[in-house]
């Protein structure tokens, strides 16, 4: 590892071992810098968001800016509540005892941002881990590189410098942090890489969280009411082009709808798809651009199929100059061509017509893991059956990626898009170590537990299993059975 990372990586250890980063006066404080931060540079950020992706200030303030202060806030609010012991009954068997759990610290993380939302997804892992008490080596996405120099530039100018540290670089620079030993090491990013980051990290046997992603279906049952067909069509349009232009991995893949409502459901969107974008929706201001000349070709690629191409029934226009694709809308491309085998990460919308609409469980579950389904039904029973018969990092019904921003729920894969979850108190949970315990007195120690063995002891052990002190309590109290 080169000269300057490698001092890095050596004040990151120094600091954590001091246990400055424990205390939670020192967490607050941080927290605190990281919101004086986004508040004094918001249109420092605007402006770099908008050169490397060409995001307008709404969309920058929703997915980034407003997003990273709503999390530091609630991480400032209920840190105390986070840090405290969480007390444990302990069953009779251990009388007199007293458990707790206790969270701590990890110790030094690396934390690899995502260039699709370069501040968001590097912020929010970084919020999760100083409020658990960590040192932080924050890699910055190279491919916007604004973003990562504002973020190199400007974090310690506001927080702890000696125990957050944003380093930049190209893929050089990650496989030369990979090869070091972490406690912790969070990676947002295709399941290709991150790959490559659990094979690094099993070397050290270093816990991993991998935010991955992967093809997120809609399921459109057919609606009956115009206002619900409306609302569904436009929730179904922010969640596929509203999210960077649909580079987002939570962001909507493809359609599945019954072959008889499609015809509405195309109508529509190519109605409100005009207005939102314009006429000529590759010259709008409310659309980003794809990040850069690598994926604007791979999308052209997936594209220039001739079944694909085809297949194709709004849009396709492409600006290579401009590097923007308006959104386009497929009906029934080929199911082995590229575009519905490998995540889109892109403005293209596949859509996929089906006899009934419970064939979509099937079809979902041909194909790998989701990081999220969407499911757009007023049907309970439907509604049951696709929690209860597929497996994704979660389901949202009737919206589309809103759940991204509830702090209260986890956020995380399964499978092939990803494994761990974070947001709120689960990021604070996945830097954090649970360390039990116990202590026990000297006054009392029960004979049954040591031999020599007879019939008594097995049934006084039976009966101090199954019960607590509080449950002993209602039993005796003639409460419990």
């Amino acid at each position: 590892m080169g000269g300057e990372l490698e001092e890095s990586l050596v004040e990151l250890r120094q600091t954590f071992k001091s246990g400055r980063t424990r205390s939670a006066s020192w967490r607050k404080n941080q927290l605190r810098a990281l919101i004086k931060l986004i508040h004094d540079k918001e249109d420092n950020i605007f402006e770099a968001l908008f050169q490397d992706l060409g995001k307008h200030p709404v969309e920058s303030y929703r997915d980034e800016v407003g997003f990273i202060e709503k999390s530091a806030t609630n991480a400032l609010n209920c840190l105390e509540k986070w840090m405290a012991p969480t007390k444990s009954r302990l069953p009779l068997l251990f009388i007199p005892s007293k458990g707790e759990v206790i969270s701590e610290p990890l110790g030094v993380v690396l934390i690899f941002g995502a260039w699709n939302f370069p501040i968001s997804l590097a912020l929010d892992p970084v919020i999760g881990a100083i409020a658990a008490g960590n040192t932080v080596m924050l890699k910055a996405s190279e491919l916007a590189p604004k973003c990562a120099l504002f973020l190199a530039e400007t974090i310690p100018l506001y927080m702890d410098s000696n125990a957050i540290k944003v380093t930049v670089g190209g893929v050089d620079v990650g496989e030369q942090l990979l090869q070091q030993k972490w406690d912790k090491i969070f990676f947002t990013g295709s399941p290709r890489v991150g790959r490559a980051v659990m094979s690094a990290a099993a070397q050290h046997l270093t816990p991993v969280t991998l935010e991955l992603g992967g093809k997120c279906p809609t399921i459109v049952d057919t609606l009956s009411s115009p206002s619900d067909i409306k609302t569904m069509v436009k929730r179904v349009i922010g969640g596929k082009w509203g999210p960077c232009s649909g580079q987002a991995c939570i962001g909507v893949d493809y359609i599945l709808v019954e072959e008889k409502f499609a015809p509405t459901v195309i109508d529509l969107l190519k109605k409100t798809i005009k207005k939102f974008y314009g006429d000529c929706p590759i010259d709008s201001e409310n659309i980003c651009r794809i990040v850069n000349t690598n994926h604007f070709e791979r999308l052209h690629k997936l594209l220039e199929d001739p079944l694909v191409a085809a297949s194709i029934i709004h849009g396709g226009s492409l600006d290579k100059e401009k590097l923007i694709i308006e959104p386009t809308i497929l009906l029934n491309p080929p199911l082995d061509a590229e575009i519905m085998t490998e995540e889109i990460f892109g403005p293209l919308l596949p859509i996929i017509t089906l006899n009934h609409i419970q064939e979509s469980i099937e079809f979902i579950n041909s194909r790998p893991k989701p990081l999220t389904i969407y499911a757009f039904t007023k049907d309970e029973t439907f509604m049951r059956q696709i929690v209860s018969e597929t497996s994704s990092g979660s389901v949202l019904f009737n919206d589309t990626i809103v759940h991204f921003a509830c702090d209260l729920l986890p956020f995380g894969g399964v499978g092939q898009s990803g494994t761990g979850r974070y947001h709120g108190k689960y990021s604070f949970d996945t830097f954090s170590h649970e360390k039990a315990i116990m202590q026990r007195s000297f006054i009392i120690d029960l004979e049954p537990r040591y031999p020599p063995w007879n019939d008594f002891k097995l049934k006084f052990i039976r009966f101090a299993y199954k019960y607590d002190y509080f449950n002993l309590v209602l039993l005796l109290m003639g409460l419990k059975k």
